[in-house]
């Protein structure tokens, strides 16, 4: 169901609008109309190119108080025999209540009667005729500025002047020149489609009057995100879509209204990755309205320059004047003028020093849809002959012409020589995509697709694009061509993609082991297959799985060399690293000579960095994480940067540089989105976050999607975190047995792989939950095992959770011991927040005395430089319950129209769709503080329901 006003439409039962219910990007235009309006005489001129929102920024002009003045608003028409004075008349029917407050006017005004009929009876009598056409004009023009006068403060608005008639075109210019000193005058219109000036060269503005000329630019990537997000009520529009959707529409608001009502599923196309929504955006067709301006363009130029365009249609990139005409089949005599009416027709721009081509890419793509298909072909087979002679080859664009010309065999050559550049320049991204498309085809040789399907596995195993090349290299494995020397090497590859995505890692296992019975004559395969096997996070392997393969990788790794013998350490020290064993660090190569060993050497560091961030190591972690992220991006292994700045987001949350992270870490899930294993990893970073504001509801969102509800099927150590983060959420929620429940499966999961190096969340979790349910003998119990389990292991995070957890277990005079020792372990990593936590915990044991109020205060101001809002507010709650009551910062300051660190916190709430009494518990306030915060944030915002705070989300 639609509804063409552009303001809503539904698809699949939810309703959008298709043009945004507030201005963006547009402020300071809307802030110089209105000082027009307000400042009599002033003329502006509007300019800017279809559809770039004038229209709309003139209406909000008329919709804003006017204070007093009369808009008289009229419209110029593309007909083919315009009225004269059409567009003046339209806009003086409108002066009736002007009028009405006139006692007397000038009889001159009575030229105007005839030609006003609605208002003709408030006018003096009609004139009689003067006999000579230019005087009559010249009475015209005269009544309607005294017309205007007579009105009072007016403002004229005349839209599209660049389809106005003459006669229109000098009345402006006439009132323009000279304007009554009562009147205001807004003129819009397309530069690209005027002949000459706006007003003719012969404007002269008068003295003393403001003459502006204001001109609309196209949005950015931002702005065209924004605008999405209005138009769609749906904030998180992913950068990665902004940034597709302004490369196809050029950021032209009424282009990006369209794509967006052409999207079959808007919503879930803007938070997609950027693979899934470059898929969406392809497939969305050109819109009705933009296909037709298209051709009206196109039907006013000569023969030759529709054959340049349809050839910058065809080739898709600016092309240099010679190239449009050698593929156009233009003679080169003729192209000059041919395409000299393309560009004064703004069909084709110049684009910087590269050639023509369109404004944006639904224009190419209307040009290209109107080409029939036998003469698309043809232009493709002359592009192809035309881009073989330059240097250097165009290798991507020869494939894509040759496959569209129908030149099988000049398809695969350029398409698989295009890719093979890509592998060598680190570029993953593009050969997977074509090597993707060369498999496609039916035709292909069998020999041609045993090459393909190995490049195809081994380069996207460095990028970031998954489930294509998974899909693919599935459907190979049943692929009669594929050779059975080659199908062990394709479901390796295949395997090692389904190890990056939740709920398919048991099937990635399984696959490495079927993989290994079909390599036997590839030693080398199965070396990583089995390096593969022994990695301990991937799923709930038991130990002595682990060990199994993992003797199998010493054996292989004894005889490797080269790029071989670093991929095989990236796994095996990053496997013994994690279990807590940090003598293997002497093991860690210095360099590599090959381009594959960078890579693999890259990896190899950002899984050491991976595992002592868990640990605890946290120095260690950073200096290993730095060298890993430069060499990755030297060396072009994009998946191992996507580890790399997944594990510095840990990090940032762990040292407490939380400024920014939560937006950081939303914009890798959506560059990471296809890499789950990834998502999940920043899913708990921003559970954390969220819960440290006290969003509980926003946490067990994030934490649900850590895998912590299947251990078996996630990046264990994640998952182990996500039961820790829910158990909390439960008991502060004061559902200990839920919590319980949470905490045993997270510890199954544990006990079951001998994971105890990454229970450091879960156990203080576990130890409280149990407590609250009477289960104490199995908390005493825990804290045995937990020891018995880091007995030779170095992993400082879970022995600074160790001594919280006995200071939860001891008696009053023992418990201050042991919580000051987590907070001196946590201190020395260094994580502020949770050694914050501890000596929160051992204030708690000194209450009341002195020393327990300034341990008090001083973790209050910790979680408050943090922004840890729910635990600074615990924290000054007990003051207050102590009579030792604390400000949230050291010294008080006026924040004036900005929002106090208290509003922004209370706004994200709002925003978040807390009540206020929600927001009271969870901040430790009254309803009625939190009633005023609400009320003096609504004030500073200039809004006036929580509807608008959501839509802005201020403070996100």
């Amino acid at each position: 169901m639609r509804r063409r006003d552009g303001v809503s439409e539904a698809w699949h039962g939810r309703w959008f609008r298709t043009s945004s219910p507030v201005l963006i990007d547009r402020a300071e235009h809307l802030a110089a109309l209105r000082e027009a309006a307000a400042r009599r005489p002033a003329v502006v001129l509007l300019e800017g190119e279809s559809g770039v929102g004038k229209s709309r920024l003139v209406a909000e002009l008329l919709a804003g108080d006017l204070g007093g003045v009369l808009p008289l608003v009229g419209h110029c028409q593309q007909v083919g025999e315009p009225f004269s004075y059409g567009a003046l008349l339209e806009a003086l029917r409108g002066a009736g209540p002007g009028l009405a407050r006139q006692r007397s006017l000038n009889p001159v005004i009575g030229a105007l009667a005839p030609l006003l009929p609605e208002i003709a009876a408030d006018l003096p009598p009609p004139l009689p005729p003067l006999g000579d056409p230019r005087a009559e004009r010249h009475r015209l023009f005269r009544a309607v500025r005294e017309l205007l006068a007579a009105l009072g403060p007016a403002l004229l608005l005349v839209e599209d002047l660049h389809w106005a008639d003459d006669g229109t075109r000098q009345l402006l210019r006439f009132l323009a020149g000279g304007p009554p000193s009562t009147l205001s005058m807004v003129l819009t219109y397309r530069r690209e489609d005027l002949q000459g000036s706006p007003l003719g060269a012969e404007f002269r503005s008068a003295a003393g009057g403001l003459v502006a000329v204001l001109e609309l630019e196209p949005f950015d990537v931002d702005g065209v995100r924004r605008l999405t997000e209005a138009i769609l009520g749906t904030p998180g529009v992913s950068a990665d879509f902004a940034a597709l959707l302004h490369e196809r529409t050029a950021g032209i608001p009424f282009v990006v209204e369209e794509t967006l009502r052409a999207l079959r599923d808007p919503a879930g196309a803007v938070q997609a990755g950027s693979a899934r929504a470059k898929r969406l955006l392809d497939a969305v067709k050109v819109p009705v309205l933009l296909r037709d301006a298209m051709a009206d363009r196109l039907a006013t130029l000569p023969a030759d320059t529709v054959r340049l365009v349809e050839a910058a249609a065809v080739l898709g990139t600016p092309a240099p004047a010679g190239l449009l005409a050698e593929v156009g089949g233009v003679p080169e005599h003729r192209s000059r003028t041919a395409l000299a009416h393309a560009v004064d027709g703004h069909v084709l721009h110049e684009v910087d020093d590269l050639g023509y081509g369109f404004r944006h890419m639904l224009a190419r793509q209307a040009v290209y849809d109107t080409i029939t298909a036998p003469e698309r072909a043809a232009l493709h087979d002359r592009a192809v002959d035309a881009l073989e002679h330059v240097e250097p080859r165009p290798l991507v664009q020869l494939a894509e012409h040759s496959e569209r010309a129908g030149r099988a065999a000049a398809w695969l050559a350029h398409g698989e020589a295009a890719a093979d550049r890509a592998i060598d320049s680190g570029d993953a991204a593009t050969a997977t995509t074509l090597l993707h498309r060369l498999l496609a085809a039916p035709t292909l040789p069998a020999e041609v697709v045993d090459r393909l399907a190995i490049k195809l596995g081994r380069i996207a195993n460095t990028g970031l694009d998954q489930r294509d090349p998974t899909e693919t290299l599935e459907r190979l494995l049943v692929d009669p061509r594929l050779a059975t020397s080659v199908r062990g090497e394709v479901r390796l590859y295949r395997a090692l993609l389904l190890l990056r995505r939740l709920g398919h890692i048991r099937e990635g296992r399984a696959e490495l082991e079927r993989a290994i019975g079909e390599m036997s004559d590839r030693p080398d395969l199965v070396a990583r297959a089995t390096a593969a096997l022994s990695m301990p996070y991937l799923g709930t392997p038991p130990p002595d799985e682990l060990a199994h393969w993992w003797r199998h990788t010493q054996t292989h790794r004894a005889t490797a060399t080269g790029e071989l013998r670093i991929a095989l350490l990236a796994n095996e020290l990053g496997s013994r690293l994690h279990q807590g064993y940090l003598a293997w660090l002497d093991e860690v190569p210095e360099h590599a000579d090959t381009l594959g060993g960078q890579q693999h050497l890259a990896r190899l560091r950002c899984n050491v960095a991976d595992a002592c961030v868990w640990l605890g190591h946290l120095d260690v972690g950073t200096r290993f994480l730095h060298d890993g992220l430069r060499l990755a991006a030297r060396s072009g292994a994009p998946f191992v940067v996507s580890t790399g700045r997944t594990t510095e987001a840990r990090l940032e949350w762990i040292t407490g540089r939380w400024a920014g992270l939560a937006r950081r870490a939303s914009g890798l899930i959506e560059e990471y989105r296809d890499v789950t294993s990834m998502a999940s990893e920043l899913e708990l970073v921003l559970g954390w976050l969220a819960d440290a504001r006290g969003d509980r509801d926003t946490a067990a969102a994030h934490f649900a999607r850590t895998g912590a509800h299947d251990p078996d099927d996630a990046i264990l150590p994640v998952a182990i975190s996500g039961t820790a983060g829910l158990a909390s959420i439960h008991l502060e929620a004061g559902a200990a047995a839920e919590a319980a429940a949470e905490v045993d499966r997270g510890l199954a999961a544990v006990r079951r792989t001998g994971s105890w190096p990454w229970v450091g969340p879960l156990a203080p979790v576990a130890i409280a939950a149990y407590s609250a349910v009477g289960r104490t003998a199995e908390a005493a119990r825990l804290v045995d095992e937990i020891s018995e389990g880091l007995a030779d292991r170095d992993a400082p995070a879970v022995l600074a959770a160790l001594a919280q957890c006995r200071g939860a277990l001891a008696s009053r005079t023992e418990a201050v011991g042991h919580f000051r020792e987590a907070a001196e372990r946590y201190e020395a990593m260094p994580a502020p927040y949770y050694a914050a936590l501890a000596r929160e915990r051992e204030a708690a044991v000194l209450t009341p005395s002195v020393e327990a109020v300034e341990l008090l205060r001083t973790c209050a101001e910790t979680f408050d430089a943090l922004g840890a809002t729910k635990a600074a507010a615990r924290c000054r709650h007990k003051l207050h319950a102590l009579g030792r009551a604390t400000p949230t910062r050291r010294g008080r300051r006026g924040y004036g129209n900005d929002l106090s660190p208290r509003e922004a916190e209370i706004s994200r709430l709002v925003a978040a769709g807390r009540t206020n009494r929600e927001i009271a518990e969870q901040l430790f306030l009254s309803s009625r503080t939190v009633e005023q915060h609400v009320a003096r944030l609504f004030r500073k915002l200039g809004i006036r329901s929580r509807t608008e705070l959501r839509a802005n989300r201020p403070g996100q």
